[in-house]
């Protein structure tokens, strides 16, 4: 993946699949709104602030996310 050079990994989310996987990096240089970054398996990125990413953190604690994976 393109455009990733000097941010911090964090986690990888696989599915096992060999295909590419979501990541999660820091990227400690970026403005504080766009310091998190969540890539996916198809060369896409998200940036967030810190605090966003801590909301979305707490709604998956408290099951507010539990719907999504659901089959």
């Amino acid at each position: 993946m393109t455009g990733l050079h000097g941010i911090e990994p964090v986690a990888t989310f696989c599915g096992e699949c060999n295909c590419g996987c979501p990541q999660l990096f820091v990227d400690p240089s970026a403005p504080a709104d766009r310091r998190i970054v969540l890539t996916d398996d198809f060369g896409q990125r998200v940036e967030m602030s810190a605090d966003q990413f801590g909301s979305l953190i707490a709604d998956a604690k408290d099951g507010k996310l539990d719907s999504v994976v659901k089959s």
